[in-house]
């Protein structure tokens, strides 16, 4: 008999949701080298940078037990799931925070909403650097770890027949 999993809070479930598509969004909308200093991505960085501002309220609502609770019968499948969201939650802060300082060493000012956000890094010549470069691969991580999120989920749904993707939805 299938195991009929608890819904999460609407609130966690809307973050999520507004979540992943700032990610693609922001991925969608991303721009490399120094040609973003002529004309910087400002929906780029408006969408990184309301990643970030949403998983503040998210990691909250996670910890006040809104997240989703891993099988513990099967543990290694039970750390891969910790570890997974473990990472998607670190890039998810680490995007945003190294895509800013990226544009600081590039001497692209950040500015979101009309405004203008400190730099983060002094500007240097040349290449950004070692964090610009482990932005635009963890970019592309991201995206691969959402994927593999996502097809658990099915598997859940379909093959579990766990009701995982109606715990995931706004109804």
């Amino acid at each position: 008999m299938p195991q009929t999993i608890a819904r999460h809070p609407k609130a966690l479930v809307a973050i999520h949701w507004v979540t992943a598509a700032a990610v693609l969004g922001a991925w969608a909308s991303a721009e490399g080298g120094r040609a973003v200093v002529q004309n910087p991505p400002l929906v780029h960085f408006t969408l990184g940078l309301a990643v970030l501002v949403l998983v503040l309220p998210r990691l909250v609502l996670r910890l006040r037990g809104g997240g989703a609770q891993a099988d513990s019968q099967f543990r290694p499948l039970a750390a891969a799931t910790a570890a997974g969201h473990g990472l998607l939650y670190a890039l998810l802060i680490a995007l945003p925070l190294t895509g800013w300082y990226a544009a600081s060493q590039m001497g692209v000012g950040v500015q979101v909403l009309g405004l203008d956000l400190p730099a983060l890094a002094a500007p240097v010549q040349g290449r950004p650097g070692a964090i610009a470069e482990f932005h635009e691969s963890a970019g592309s991580l991201i995206l691969v770890l959402a994927g593999l999120h996502a097809l658990m989920a099915l598997w859940h749904q379909f093959v579990l027949r766990d009701g995982t993707l109606r715990r995931m939805s706004l109804r």
